[in-house]
């Protein structure tokens, strides 16, 4: 569903994902963790096109015209304009009445089935600023309904909300998960991943696993992903492959990402030899490691090739 070949995205010339390569397999359920500013929220961004990669390419295995269902964190949300609770439901069927289509009967009894399955029965006419944060995000959740995507990217969705919704949209994911969807949230709970999340991603800017949950979260690997995020130096120096430069935002590279230029900066804080690893084989059912910081400790795994006088 979801293939990501060494995908760097960008921020005022420091990576937030630095070459990442991963596959996501149809119908499977994910967790997206790591340190603060491990990347996890950014991999979302650049899935839905809201940022732009600065190298590598991105490839969803969509229908024509149907976008991800995307549900970013609340705290990006502005509650404060006066929308009704049944007008946020059925901007999810945007797709289906358009920008200027009056929304059709049959639209808006899908969003009052939406509202129902999440616990909102009769508020439609509600305005958004009067729910409280866990009535907000069964709204968001019922808005993804709507959507009906094959993908459903979910960035921190039970993040300070009530148990008792976080056991409700729980079951949610878990019926998505059934139906054939494929499910890739960014969670914090490493327990709740454990419980509920049949496989992992895990970064530090960098992949460092990606596989069966229980063969991720390692204690060897969150160790190895909190030094990496505790060794990043947002100061390191830009440098420059010896193919050639891409300057930041430039376009997404198209072909195998193996050979190509990057420019960006490599902040670890300490100088070695810089060995890109590229994963290859996910969905074996067993663990993989990715991306430059695994590949000295997994190189069966990884086809890494090594660049000459880098340092980061």
């Amino acid at each position: 569903m979801v293939t990501v070949d060494n995908l760097t995205v960008s921020y005022r010339r420091h990576p937030a994902v630095h070459h990442l390569a991963c596959q996501v397999a149809a119908g499977s359920l994910t967790a997206v963790v790591g340190p603060n500013g491990a990347g996890k929220s950014s991999l979302l961004d650049a899935l839905v096109g809201k940022v732009r990669p600065t190298t590598g390419r991105i490839r969803l295995a969509l229908p024509r015209r149907t976008p991800p269902a995307y549900l970013p964190q609340q705290s990006t949300i502005d509650r404060s304009y006066p929308l009704r609770v049944d007008d946020v439901v059925m901007l999810g069927a945007w797709a289906q009445f358009g920008l200027f289509g009056a929304a059709r009967a049959d639209v808006a009894r899908r969003a009052g089935e939406a509202l129902e399955r999440v616990g909102l029965a009769g508020l439609g006419r509600r305005l958004v600023g009067e729910l409280s944060v866990g009535q907000f995000q069964r709204l968001l959740f019922a808005r993804l309904l709507m959507q009906d995507s094959p993908l459903i990217l979910l960035d921190e969705p039970f993040n300070a909300i009530d148990s008792r919704t976080t056991a409700d949209l729980l079951r949610l994911v878990r019926h998505w998960h059934a139906e054939g969807r494929t499910v890739l949230a960014v969670l914090h709970d490493l327990d709740q991943v454990r419980a509920h999340f049949p496989h992992t991603l895990l970064l530090a800017r960098e992949g460092l696993a990606h596989g069966p949950t229980a063969e991720v979260l390692t204690d060897a690997n969150l160790l190895r992903a909190r030094v990496l995020a505790e060794q990043w130096d947002e100061s390191a120096a830009w440098c420059r492959r010896d193919e050639g430069a891409v300057a930041p935002g430039a376009a997404p590279v198209e072909g195998d990402g193996h050979a190509h230029a990057h420019g960006h900066a490599h902040a670890h804080g300490h100088a070695h030899a810089h060995a890109h690893a590229h994963a290859h084989g996910h969905g074996h059912g067993h663990a993989q490691a990715i991306g430059p910081a695994a590949a000295a400790a997994r190189p069966a795994v990884a086809v890494a090739d090594a660049v000459p006088g880098s340092a980061r």
